[in-house]
């Protein structure tokens, strides 16, 4: 469902007429349809943004496929009689335990026809032969496995079609084929065809893909392409028939090279049930029946053969690891051609593991010589001195000396080549004390010894400034008052006395409780009746006097609120019942009402009112009406038993009600909780009369219920029932907090760290905020820092502190907040600090923050911590927790398998010294009911007639939770919940299918179950209990049904539950863009009309957002204008107006004469004003209420709007439909709408105003945004990406305060769709490796800059003294050690440490673009190395700026384009009339020279760390003899043969790596590694190597060879620097509307780091020039990201008009620096200019 625009946005010509070649249908199928595909893909984290623990496949061919296709694997090689299956079954298994790490939720799946794809037959028999029978080797170690495994005939398999329903896999994980190059032979041709064919095929069976090759294995994350696409229903309609011939004529061709291959052998398809047990004898025998077998030299080679089978067993691991043995050409001809028989005929036997190349080979050649007692088996060895691992170099630093100490490692500096000084290096040592995008900026505050350059602001500025602040604090004010607490009540602000204050008035006072809790009344009672050990106080005269003075206070208001309550009374005596409690619900916001004895007595005057209406029903006796009345009434009696003023009129009232309904026995319970008072009073008016005076029996025998008590809770009742658990009243808070809260509040007074799991609607809000008490009471120096997600809660929460306390603090702030692109008040100088993960990181490393600010924060706050799992930004969360100098908080609704990490959690605070607790709440308190919006191909909206007119359609189904079982039974989440309702339908399904189920239901009938409750109100913990014991049974049934069986008990329940029309339906239908935008107005329509609103509808494109606001109100403003063209009404009401407008002027001479008239005339009506009537504030322009969404709210009106959306449109960028949305009740909400209105959008949806609001995720995170309904709009990839985004994100809906009951609904999804996001188990976190090169980099500034801060140095040794450095890191202390002790190494090669561990050069750029690591290292080795200098030193500026612009887009930002994609072909298609190139160019060859030798050096260094490590700990880890995934030992441990010549000239010759694997050893390899991926990924077992924590360059040496379509690098921002067009980089680049501000903006800023930290090392070099410092202007200041300014020109959406644009400047030439030096500077200045005007341009 292409809802964007994406794919319209291409257009392409029709493709080729086709002849039947494979060729000519590859180029077919990838024009129409495969590049399209690619196009699509997105790259994401396969596990924790995609599938999370749902089911996945992976294909076994392709797995196969990229085994046998490893470059280091000596197996299939041409010539090459190398056969090393051990290597190919380690490379198996290590594929394997890569994945099943991040997720043990995959299966194995073989299709036999695509067999081609990994044996992949060609001219080459020997080849071929070799790689089928590898297929077979590894097949069969894969039965081995505890892994799935199952065997289908090709993907319309019956058979697969049956599997994929049942398991509904998430994707497949398989491969493409590859593209077609020029030399491909047919074979590959065809087997490339097929695969795309394949690929077709299961994406239109509705099944997501992602390639196996190309994946990325980092830290816990499985980073690939997902492709998706809709189901079709007659795929292969969309190509043309030729097409299909040419895929059939492929598919008879391969099947023919097979044949030629296998003669005399036919292949055995793959089988699970056959165990292989040919012995050598039988294989002998097999052999020698064949002719040639019995002629020399086959006959000699077959005994040799088969005695290397034998053999082979008996040797250990590291005896096998061979260099290749090398013979003649004649004699590796004729040992080819017997090899390409015997393989074929190994395949169906045991011995075919035995099977070793290299070992066959040297027992050949030892047989070959075999007179010579002393052979000499040597061959050629990859050692090469080039390749030496690099000794270290010398380091020496107190801190690290002893947290080291354990590693001993000799420094030597002899052969240490790559220390020579390069360019721009002038050994000055870093001082990170300046803003690091505005070098004139200190980081400190004055007040902290802090000093800028910046010059002093003029009065223009000052005012400028001033304005903007007032502004902002005028929003937030109301913004503060659209929020409410905990139960829906505005907010009350605490005034804090300063703690100064607090000490002196504490010696004649005691201290305020904290949390502001304490009940004034009840404490006055509680004051004035009880002293020391309950003793009755004495009470003095005075308090006599006061307590009198109150009395008789209390008197007259009583007397008071007597008057005008009758008054009210009176005014409502005259209306219908209806109108009564519409005025009813007006007088309840008179505070009046909230105190006293009239809370009582209006309470019960509602209750009187709605037994009035219902017997003013003409339907009062259905059941439809006896339902909806006496749930109303029981929800109201209730809640007026609980009232504090209850008296005893009141409750003998409410005894009737109970009588009348049918609850008489519940009377006693109710009365015996109630706290009545003992004095009496009168009623104002006539309560009805429900029970006989004389019998005491019913009036109305209908009112009573017709079904038990208990039934009836069940089926009407469960919203409202008590929700408490174990909840006490507490001094420390409030309200009664529940058990777990409790807990909670033990924890913070202790000033322990806690981490809270509790669904949203829990109770956790109290918890910061309890926090931020304590802090503010206490210290008037103590911080707390409340960390959030996002820039939306950041400015939430903000305004909530601004609401909730007052703190005056002299020349300090109470709070402030801290973006990236803005701050409010001085983040270094306040108590509470509002900020972003990022911003906390940054200050946390910040050397000067470590001896002034970072020591007093006493308390972080990590909100929605779950974060830290997610792809972008994860680390910078992990960093904060180790940083952190304080106890933590973390806060989550939604952790999965919180235990591992928890665990991780509390390892790091007992190293900071602080007790740890977990506290996990798994109980929402709102229910939430799903909903499905039926589409179907015939629903098509009518037109729109106006909510007044409107008829509701009927198709938002009830999807019962049970129900989604039908899609595929496997298993319930340990979070899935039912509410009353669906347990009581679940029992009834029970019960009429009991004879088939397996147990005895009658524990299960409610009435029993709850027998022990009679007469008492159920409460959510009996519900809990009910629930659990129901669905132990859905689970049993679950475990024992037949899935295949349709027919079975479970599915007769399922039936029982589930809505008839849902189950008619196509269950896979998915609406096309139109009907999904089209019917939009009827589901917000048919929300409206169910009282649903308001309502948040969820997508997670930006621009689909938009659109679906655009589509709502074109459809309301048409409707709206063809009612005004055709309503007589509208057409008389326009005249009356036009009229009045007319006689304006008159109007005027009328007030003239009004104001001679005397002043008592003011006295007079106001209707005697001349425009006093319904036209003076009457507007045309306005919507017509029958065409708006909008909402009343008596806190906001149209004119409060009129001048909100003035203010947006003088001061903001918000675009003209997103304000005229505003006035009819819609909103969009995003990151890329301007600051302003999001706010706007906020507030008015709490305040009432809005209640359609259209959002992506930014709005799910926290934001305080109570509605009924969140509704999922449209499928996406991310639909799971914010932890299963069903409980992130839908409990908006059902908030705690605000609604019992949310609802969830599902729109343009099909239900397979829904029933993954309800049943869905919520995956476990996934984690980063925090300590990347970088990190310690900027450790080593931390350290340096605070002159070894207390602070700083506990940070980092606990930091080092950790298990783990992170929770998904399976490295322990001492090898975290030596990487850091080796990472330390690589900086001083890098020339970014000095030998005492002080940053120097061009450490700024690296540390201020630390979050592109390893792009920011490569920039520094280039401007080392002189390639900057020498492309910045050409003639023309324009030409060094495009060739730098080259060279930076290799580095930064950098985006794959998928293979077919960047094919010659289709670029040239998409090309033809685009500016954009697509494909970046290549790398300038001086650049890549210098990086591979760069990343050659870190290679090397990293090969001795690896090396060093394994010496040093050899003992510890032992024999590397065990296979990564089964951890089986494929060889004997020690040898089991004689001791022979043979033996020990094997035993000689062998390879004896260290640092490598030994299963890779068998194909000769020893520790001389061409990479550091290859390092990483053959590294042996016990040595944990983090490709990603080593700066690699290899990414970017990687020049455009065999596989160069694969690493294609998209062009875009060469291209939007070369052209500037959005609209291109769309069409022909790819990049979505959604993504495009954000890679262009982080590539403008990663522009102005490198500007800052070439300008402050060039000023640091100048001798003697410090005054220069102040030269430079304020054209560099535009961004903090460092510490936070407050910035214009950074995020347009947060952009403050009044702060926009800086005062231009030009930096001056410091004293020293060489023409070269400013050269680059120059050059890169002038990039920066020209990319940020035509990034301004965009979105100006």
């Amino acid at each position: 469902m292409d809802l964007d625009d994406f794919d319209s946005a291409l257009v392409l010509d029709d493709g080729p007429l086709l002849t039947q070649t494979a060729k000519d249908a590859v180029a077919y199928i990838d024009q129409e349809w495969y590049t399209l595909v690619n196009r699509r893909g997105r790259w994401m984290d396969l596990i924790g943004d995609y599938a999370g623990s749902e089911p996945f496949v992976v294909d076994g061919e392709a797995l196969i496929q990229f085994v046998l296709d490893d470059p280091l694997l000596a197996l299939g090689r041409k010539d090459d009689p190398s056969f090393q299956s051990i290597h190919a079954i380690y490379t198996l298994e290590r594929v394997l335990h890569n994945i099943s790490r991040r997720s043990d939720a995959f299966e194995l799946v073989f299709w036999h026809d695509r067999r081609f794809q990994s044996i992949a037959y060609d001219d080459n028999e020997y080849v071929s032969s070799s790689r089928s029978l590898a297929r077979q080797v590894l097949f069969n170690h894969l039965k081995t496995l505890d892994i799935p495994l199952h065997i289908f005939a090709d993907i319309e398999d019956p058979a697969w079609l049956t599997y994929q329903r049942l398991k509904k896999p998430m994707f497949v994980m398989t491969a493409d084929g590859g593209v077609i190059r020029s030399k491909s032979s047919n074979a590959v041709t065809e087997r490339v065809l097929l695969q795309r064919v394949f690929l077709y095929l299961l994406l239109s069976q509705g099944v997501s893909v992602t390639l196996l090759r190309g994946a990325e294995y980092k830290d816990s994350k499985i980073m690939s392409f997902v492709y998706e696409q809709r189901p079709g229903a007659d795929p292969r309609s969309r190509f043309k028939p030729s097409f299909w011939e040419a895929v059939q004529s492929a598919s008879a061709s391969l099947y023919e090279r097979e044949l030629q291959c296998r003669t005399n052998v036919p292949l055995a398809p793959l089988a699970l049930d056959i165990t292989l047990t040919a012995s050598v004898e039988e294989l002998l025998r097999s052999a020698m029946r064949l002719e040639e077998m019995k002629r020399e030299p086959f006959s000699s080679l077959l005994y040799v053969f088969v005695t290397h089978l034998l053999y082979t067993p008996s040797l250990e691991l590291r005896e096998r690891g061979l260099p290749s043995i090398q013979f003649s050409g004649e004699c590796t001809t004729t040992l080819v051609d017997f090899l390409k028989r015997m393989l074929l005929l190994l395949e169906g036997t045991a011995v075919s593991a035995n099977l070793d190349g290299r070992i066959f080979s040297a027992l050949l050649q030892a047989t070959l010589s075999a007179t010579d007692s002393n052979m000499d088996l040597t061959q050629d060895n990859d050692d090469d001195d080039d390749h030496y691992p690099l000794s270290m170099l010398p380091f020496t630093h107190p801190l690290f000396d002893e947290e080291l100490s354990t590693i001993r490692i000799d420094a030597d500096e002899a052969r240490s080549e790559d220390t020579e000084d390069g360019q721009l290096e002038f050994n000055t040592l870093y001082e990170d004390t300046q803003h690091w995008h505005n070098h004139k900026r200190a980081i400190l505050p004055a007040h902290l010894g802090g000093s800028d350059t910046l010059p002093a602001k003029d009065a223009w500025q000052r005012k400028k400034q001033l304005r903007s602040e007032q502004r902002f604090m005028s929003k937030l004010q109301w913004q503060a008052e659209t929020l409410t607490g905990a139960f829906g009540t505005p907010l009350q602000q605490i005034v804090i006395p300063s703690a100064a204050a607090s000490r002196k008035s504490r010696t004649n006072q005691p201290a305020p409780s904290i949390g502001n809790i304490e009940d004034p009344k009840t404490a006055k009672q509680s004051k004035s009746t009880t002293g020391k050990k309950g003793k009755k106080e004495v009470v003095s005269s005075a308090d006599k006097i006061r307590l009198a003075n109150q009395a008789k206070k209390q008197a007259k208001e009583d007397d008071t609120n007597a008057v005008w309550w009758k008054e009210q009374l009176r005014s409502m005596d005259s209306k219908s019942t209806t109108a009564k409690i519409a005025a009813y619900d007006v007088l309840t916001r008179n505070k009046r009402t909230k105190d006293g004895w009239l809370t009582a007595e209006s309470l019960l005057y509602r209750i009187h009112l709605e037994f009035e209406r219902w017997t003013e029903d003409p339907a009062r006796e259905t059941a439809i009406v006896r339902d909806r009345s006496t749930v109303s009434v029981m929800r109201m009696v209730k809640d007026l038993y609980d009232c504090k003023e209850l008296f005893p009129t009141v409750a003998v009232k409410l005894a009737s009600c109970l009588t009348a309904l049918g609850f008489a026995d519940y009377l006693d319970t109710f009365e015996s909780a109630a706290k009545v008072s003992s004095e009496d009073r009168s009623l104002h008016f006539d309560f009805v009369k429900l029970v006989k005076s004389k019998s005491g029996s019913a009036v109305h025998k209908w009112m009573k219920i017709i079904e038990p008590p208990v039934v009836w809770q069940l089926r009407l009742f469960g919203e409202f029932l008590d929700r408490s658990m174990d909840s006490q009243p507490d001094p420390r808070v409030q309200f009664k907090p529940d058990a777990w809260q409790r807990k909670v509040l033990d924890c913070l007074d202790r000033n322990e760290s806690v981490l809270v799991a509790a669904p949203t609607s829990a109770g956790k809000t109290f918890i910061s905020y309890y926090a931020m008490e304590k802090i503010l009471r206490t210290s008037d120096d103590d911080i707390l820092v409340y960390v959030a997600p996002t820039k939306a809660l950041v400015s939430q929460i903000a305004a909530e502190v601004y609401a909730r306390f007052r703190k005056e603090l002299g020349s300090k702030a109470c709070w402030a907040i801290h973006t990236r692109d803005y701050r409010v008040h001085n983040p270094q100088n306040c108590q509470i600090l509002v900020t972003v993960p990022e911003m906390l990181a940054t200050m946390l490393l910040s050397p000067p923050l470590a001896r002034t600010w970072t020591p007093k924060i006493k308390r972080i706050i990590l909100d929605e911590i779950h974060t830290i799992g997610q792809q972008e930004g994860g680390a910078v969360w992990e960093q904060i927790i180790l940083l952190a100098p304080c106890p933590l908080i973390g806060l989550s609704a939604t952790i999965g398998e919180p235990e591992k990490f928890n665990a991780w959690l509390a390892s790091v605070q007992e190293a900071h010294r602080f007790k740890h607790t977990f506290i996990h709440h798994p109980h929402r308190y709102s229910h939430l009911r799903k909903f499905e919006y039926l589409l179907q191909p015939k629903h098509q909206p009518e037109p729109f007639p106006g909510l007044p007119l409107y008829r509701q359609t009927e198709r938002m189904r009830f999807v019962h939770p049970i129900s989604m079982l039908a899609f595929g039974a496997r298993r319930l989440p340990p979070d899935f919940s039912l509410e009353a309702a669906d347990c009581l339908s679940l029992y009834r399904a029970f019960e009429a299918h009991k004879d088939r189920l397996g147990f005895d239901i009658d524990q299960l009938d409610p009435i029993k179950f709850f027998q022990d409750d009679h007469g008492t109100l159920l409460r959510q913990k009996d519900i809990l209990r009910y629930e659990a014991i129901l669905t132990k049974q859905i689970s049993e049934l679950i475990d024992s049904i037949d899935p295949q069986d349709q027919n079975s008990s479970l599915n007769a329940v399922i039936k029982e539950v589930s809505d008839p029309v849902l189950e008619k339906a196509d269950q896979r239908y998915v609406p096309d863009a139109t009907q999904f935008f089209r019917n939009l107005i009827a589901l917000i329509s048919d929300l409206h009309a169910g009282g649903d609103l308001p309502a948040i509808l969820f997508n997670f494109d930006r621009k689909v957002c938009e659109k679906m606001a655009q589509a709502l109100l074109t459809v309301l403003e048409e409707a709206e204008g063809t009612w005004r063209e055709q309503n007589p009404e509208w057409k008389r009401k326009i005249k009356q107006w036009e009229a009045w407008v007319a006689r304006a002027k008159e109007r005027e001479r009328l007030a003239e004469r009004l104001k001679k008239v005397k002043k008592d005339d003011d006295k007079g009506s106001a209707a005697d004003s001349p425009d006093a009537s319904w036209e003076a504030s009457f507007n045309p322009d306005e919507p017509s209420p029958q065409f708006s969404f909008a909402g009343s709210s008596p806190a906001f009106t149209k004119e409060d709007l009129d001048d909100e959306i003035r203010s947006l449109s003088r001061w903001s960028s918000a675009p003209e439909w997103a304000l005229n949305g505003l006035r009819r009740g819609i909103g969009v909400h995003h990151s890329g709408m301007n600051k302003h209105y999001r706010t706007l959008v906020e507030s008015l949806y709490r305040s009432g105003y809005l209640r359609v609001v259209i959002a992506t995720g930014t709005l799910a995170l926290g934001i305080n945004a109570p509605t009924k309904t969140s509704v999922f709009c449209g499928d996406s990839p991310f639909l799971t990406a914010l932890m299963s985004v069903l409980i992130s994100m839908s409990p908006t809906a059902g908030r705690r305060g605000f609604d019992l009951l949310g609802k969830v609904v599902f729109y343009g999804l099909p239900m397979d769709r829904c029933q993954r996001l309800v049943l869905s188990k919520l995956p476990s976190l996934g984690g980063n490796f925090p300590l990347t090169s970088t990190m310690v980099l900027r450790l080593f500034s931390l350290l340096h800059g605070s002159n070894d801060a207390p602070v700083a140095c506990d940070a980092i040794r606990s930091i080092l003294r950790l298990p783990h450095v992170s929770f998904v890191s399976e490295a322990g202390r001492e090898q975290i050690l030596h990487h850091i002790r080796f990472t330390i190494d690589y900086l001083r090669r890098a020339g970014l440490l000095n030998a005492q561990g002080s940053p120097i050069n061009l450490f700024g750029v690296a540390a201020h673009l630390y979050y592109t690591e390893p792009s920011n290292l490569a920039l520094v080795a280039l401007m080392r190395h002189g390639v900057l200098h020498r492309v910045c030193n050409q003639s023309g500026l324009l030409t060094a700026e495009r060739e730098l612009m080259i060279l930076l887009s290799h580095l930064f930002g950098r985006r794959y384009l998928p293979r077919t994609y960047a094919s010659p072909s289709f670029l040239k298609t998409i090309t033809h009339k685009s500016p954009s190139i697509v494909v970046l160019p290549p790398l300038p060859e001086d650049a890549r020279k210098v990086l591979a030798q760069h990343d050659d050096h870190i290679m090397r260094v990293f090969v001795g760390y690896a090396t060093a490590y394994v010496s040093s700990h050899a003992e510890a880890l032992g024999e590397d003899n065990k296979l990564p995934f089964s951890r089986m030992a494929l060889c004997p441990t020690s040898s089991q043969a004689a001791d022979t010549p043979f033996l020990m000239n094997i035993r000689r010759i062998a390879v004896k790596p260290v640092a490598r694997s030994p299963f890779v050893a068998t194909s000769g390899h020893s520790d001389h590694f061409s990479s550091v991926r290859e390092l990483t990924t053959t590294a042996r077992d016990g040595l944990h190597l983090n490709e990603y924590a080593i700066p690699s360059m290899q990414q970017f040496t990687a020049t455009r060879s065999a596989s160069s379509e694969e690493f294609a690098l998209n062009a875009y921002l060469y291209d939007f620097f070369m052209h500037g067009q959005t609209a291109a980089l769309r069409v022909a680049n790819g990049i979505r509307d959604g993504e495009m501000w954000y890679v262009l903006q982080d590539f403008s800023l990663t522009l102005k780091a490198m500007r800052t930290g070439l300008v402050q090392l060039l000023q640091k070099a100048a001798s003697e020039a410090s005054e220069a410092a102040s030269a430079a202007g304020d054209e560099y200041s535009e961004l903090d990201s460092g510490y936070g300014t407050m910035s214009a020109g950074a995020d347009p959406a947060e952009a403050d008009p009044d702060l926009d644009g800086s005062a231009e400047g030009a930096f001056k030439r410091p004293p020293g620096v060489s023409d070269r030096d400013w050269r680059v500077f120059e050059v890169l200045n002038a990039l920066t200019a020209d990319f940020d005007e035509k990034f301004r341009a965009m979105w100006a």
